[in-house]
């Protein structure tokens, strides 16, 4: 007579909470990498492009994919489709901001093309970016590889809940200031300019001229 195989919930559980602090990791990674974009902008005046733009708005969008399993998992509970439609965003947010990063990448590899911006450690944002998005497919891909549970799974309160909410206000914040950044580049304009050279907001407003 056969006997009915037990699923291995201890497993599973311990496999969910693994991908909640990997959402975490993407959550406050991907609103570093922001960060970083933010402060060699203010810092060294190194004004960014539209590509530059396009690549931070898809940082964001793999940061808001893996955002929606911590709020998930700040209920206590994370289905198998919250998995889903997470990854799913934040891979689709890689793999667009990794075309994007490559497109600029492609801009400026013939030789003696000084690139765009101020190299960072030897390399321009725009690598750094290209080489982040395809770190990030690859670690997304292989989490789901060795996912197998479909059930949802249980994410302890404590101190889940904390660490969640630190990551999702400090995602919240950095992207109304780098709203705001746009706005400043930007002006009362429809389209950045394709190599900005100042914040034209204050110029609009006749503050500078």
């Amino acid at each position: 007579m056969a006997t009915a195989t037990v699923p291995d919930r201890t497993a599973g559980t311990v496999a969910g909470q693994l991908q909640y602090w990997l959402a975490v990791i993407f959550v406050i990674g991907w609103t570093g990498v922001i960060c970083g974009g933010l402060g060699v902008q203010f810092g060294s005046w190194d004004y960014p492009c539209p590509l530059c733009m396009v690549q931070r708005m898809f940082m964001a969008l793999a940061a808001l994919g893996a955002a929606v399993i911590v709020r998930k998992g700040m209920t206590g509970t994370i289905a198998a489709r919250d998995y889903a439609m997470g990854w799913g965003l934040a891979v689709v947010g890689c793999v667009a901001g990794g075309f994007a990063s490559w497109r600029q990448t492609m801009l400026h590899i013939l030789p003696g093309d000084p690139g765009y911006g101020e190299p960072v450690l030897g390399l321009h944002l725009y690598v750094w970016a290209w080489i982040l998005f395809i770190a990030a497919i690859a670690t997304v891909g292989a989490v789901l590889a060795f996912s197998h549970s479909t059930a949802a799974e249980t994410i302890p309160a404590t101190p889940h809940r904390l660490v969640g909410l630190i990551a999702l206000w400090f995602l919240g914040l950095v992207l109304a200031i780098n709203l705001v950044a746009v706005f400043l580049l930007e002006g009362f304009h429809w389209f950045l300019p394709d190599d900005p050279s100042r914040y034209q907001v204050f110029y609009d407003l006749h503050i500078l001229s």
